[in-house]
């Protein structure tokens, strides 16, 4: 296999220093960018790290950068995203950034549903996808309208939620706000509404291990490439939130389900689809896909279905074989997220040390940390304990 030509990741958050680890295994080259404060905490030493303009305030910027950087190559290398609002940026721009770059994205109609979560839930239900019924609150009339529709507790979100975290004070920033009455209800929307578009979303019973999150790969002409999968154990924020440990585990009923819903909807590339077994009748409900690559990626080559690498392959056309099995029981931690939601459980007497400990212990990979490229870690680490600090 060759592996010349260079790989350009947007992002320097974990998953972003996931996908450069894993190429530079490989002898790849990979440049790596982001907005300064996400690059002072994230770079790292097995990429060459830079600056680069914001995606959504500074877009044309951005595409400038990017389209001299591609110019500087003789070789058009291979493009990442490791967040939505990079993914979006690439997507829109696709025609003019595919003369210097190689990628693969459904079409942008697609990336462009996905991304707006209410377009999501109509997209699953116009597939006869089992979700849970979610209501788009655009203003506060349309907001009485369905209030008697609603059955509490529900869950208050955006509809946007990369947009949404950049326009809000990362004290008030939630994923998702649980509701338990009308006056609640209100209340709470008359808060978060200037900040974005929100939408109102049934409470799926079950605690995050009822979570699964397949991770795909198919070709232009939609063969699976690559498939893995795992099942939530701990998110950060506790209630709701982005995976702060898991464990690789395979269900055939979710990979099934996956597999299917992707190839109705021709989602060629990568992609992330998110399932919750419902407690009070054991279907699985459908909760997102996200157009890239994860924050488990480190899990992903553990398991031995390197996606980072395969889509490199993929790009680069040179005709991976297909990987669709994978190791189970490998445990997957952001230490310091995975800590912090620990103390918020426990303070709510949700948990407590001695079954912390036990979730911990088997065999794992930690997120950021490695001994050969330790500052990242160390980065964040401080920067999530600084911002507990400060909402404290």
């Amino acid at each position: 296999m060759r592996h010349d030509i260079s790989a350009v990741v947007l992002d320097l958050s974990a998953t972003g220093i996931g996908i450069a680890r894993s190429l530079r295994e490989k002898g790849i080259n990979v440049f790596a960018f982001d907005i300064k404060g996400k690059y002072e905490i994230g770079k790292t030493r097995h990429a060459t790290c830079g600056i680069c303009p914001n995606p959504i305030s500074e877009e044309k910027k951005l595409l400038q950068f990017l389209t001299a950087f591609g110019t500087k190559h003789t070789i058009k290398p291979v493009l990442y995203a490791g967040s939505d609002d990079f993914v979006h940026f690439i997507s829109k721009n696709r025609s003019i950034l595919y003369r210097n770059f190689r990628f693969l994205l459904p079409v942008h109609s697609l990336v462009e549903a996905v991304l707006d979560k209410s377009l999501t839930y109509e997209l699953a239900l116009t597939h006869n996808i089992p979700c849970p019924k979610t209501f788009a609150i655009p203003n506060e009339t349309q907001l009485e309208q369905i209030i008697n529709e609603i059955t509490f507790p529900c869950i208050l979100k955006p509809v946007y939620s990369s947009d949404f975290r950049k326009r809000i004070d990362h004290q008030l920033y939630k994923k998702a706000i649980m509701v338990e009455q009308e006056s609640e209800l209100r209340k709470e929307y008359l808060i978060y509404r200037p900040f974005g578009e929100l939408m109102l979303q049934e409470v799926i019973p079950g605690d995050e291990t009822c979570i699964y999150s397949v991770k795909t790969l198919f070709d232009e002409k939609m063969n699976l490439t690559g498939i893995w999968m795992n099942q939530k154990i701990h998110q950060f924020p506790p209630d709701f939130g982005s995976s702060a440990m898991v464990i690789s585990k395979r269900d055939e009923e979710v990979i099934q389900q996956t597999v299917s819903f992707l190839s109705e909807l021709k989602f060629k590339g990568l992609a992330i689809t998110e399932f919750k077994r419902d407690q009070r009748d054991g279907k699985l409900k459908f909760i997102e896909i996200n157009p890239r690559i994860g924050l488990t990626q480190r899990l992903s080559t553990a398991v031995g279905v390197n996606l980072a690498y395969l889509y490199y392959l993929l790009v680069t056309d040179q005709n991976p074989s297909p990987i669709t099995n994978q190791k189970e029981g490998i445990k997957w931690v952001y230490l310091v997220r995975d800590y912090i939601s620990f103390v918020q459980k426990r303070r709510n007497g949700k948990t407590n040390i001695s079954k912390w400990l036990k979730d911990l212990s088997g065999k794992k990979v930690e997120a950021l940390f490695a001994w050969d490229d330790p500052l990242p870690f160390i980065r964040s680490f401080i920067s999530h304990l600084r911002n507990l600090w400060r909402r404290h």
